[in-house]
């Protein structure tokens, strides 16, 4: 029933079905259905866990074993957010359903829960799946989340023509303030897993000087992901770092990667040293200008909502609703 973990490397590349499908099924969060996000995620967290991806040319599913108690559930690869979807391309609904109808044992007891992420509630997929499902199994609602965005039509002028007069009046007195000491912005896009690494490590030696030191990107789980993802992003050319330098010392970092026209923000920081110069607004502002010359058209921030999240209203005008169902058959 459950794959080699050695069949992922054929998925594990830029131009695989499995990316390829991400980028063309509608849902709210596309960047966090690639390889680069949903394998990363395994590779830390969870490398040992049974998995099943099933496809055709026109569809695919991945679901990773997990056990609530003694229940077995079938749900995402990448089981701590639950932002990209699952269930892939025009086929994937079919896939699931045969899944579905097999109902497969683990260890003697049936696995008949099956989570599927990152759906938008009033998409095609959620319209799909209730046609088919509902009647014959109970949909729960496992999570609500909001992703927040930004729109880069009209390049940076347009963006900066969608925040308020006090909103663009500061961040003009900020960008004057960092001029006169001396902050430069660099930007990075890797080509190769050692460019990757080198500049990974560099933002992780800014993370270590930051007011997250020691409980951000530069631990543990957090720092094999990003750095795993920013090595799968080396592959495509998607990946965008920009980092912030004062006298020749590294002192903030913004990164995230591309999905065609999309860029998803994954994280930023700056040294606590330099927290009067707004940096991560000033980090911000390069990326997006960066983005914009690239003919980018959307920014996506993740999510909009909760603690810690109030800055993205600022930088977000758009809001896609997200969800998580089981299907409990």
């Amino acid at each position: 029933m459950f794959d080699d973990p050695a069949a992922l490397t054929a998925h594990d590349a830029p131009q695989s079905l499995w990316n390829r499908l991400a980028r063309q099924t509608p849902q709210p969060d596309p960047f966090c259905a690639l390889t680069a996000w949903q394998l990363s995620f395994r590779d830390a967290m969870d490398p040992g866990r049974p998995y099943i991806v099933r496809h055709n040319e026109d569809g695919l599913v991945q679901f990773a074993l997990h056990v609530l108690g003694k229940t077995p559930v079938l749900g995402p690869i990448e089981r701590l957010w639950l932002f990209g979807c699952n269930v892939l391309g025009p086929a994937g609904p079919d896939l699931l359903e045969q899944l579905v109808d097999e109902i497969p044992a683990v260890s003697g007891n049936r696995c008949t829960r099956f989570g599927i992420s990152g759906i938008d509630p009033e998409g095609v997929l959620a319209l799909e799946l209730r046609k088919r499902f509902e009647g014959r199994c109970s949909i729960l609602l496992l999570r609500e989340d909001v992703q927040g965005a930004a729109s880069l039509v009209g390049g940076l002028d347009g963006f900066l023509s969608r925040r308020s007069p006090s909103f663009r009046r500061n961040l003009r007195n900020s960008e004057r303030r960092a001029t006169n000491v001396g902050v430069q912005f660099e930007r990075h896009c890797p080509t190769t897993p050692d460019e990757s690494d080198a500049v990974f490590q560099r933002m992780i030696t800014v993370e270590q000087k930051s007011w997250k030191a020691g409980g951000g990107m530069d631990e543990g789980f957090s720092s094999v992901f990003y750095a795993a993802m920013l090595r799968r992003l080396s592959a495509s050319r998607d990946g965008r770092v920009v980092l912030a330098t004062r006298d020749g010392e590294d002192v903030g970092f913004i990164f995230g990667g591309m999905i065609d026209a999309i860029y998803r923000g994954q994280q930023f920081s700056f040294a606590d040293a330099c927290r009067d110069l707004s940096l991560g607004n000033l980090l911000q502002r390069e990326m997006i200008a960066w983005l914009c010359e690239r003919g980018a058209e959307r920014y996506d921030l993740g999510p909009a909502r909760g603690p810690f999240m109030d800055y993205k209203a600022s930088w977000a005008e758009l809001e896609f609703p997200m969800e998580s169902w089981v299907l409990s058959v």
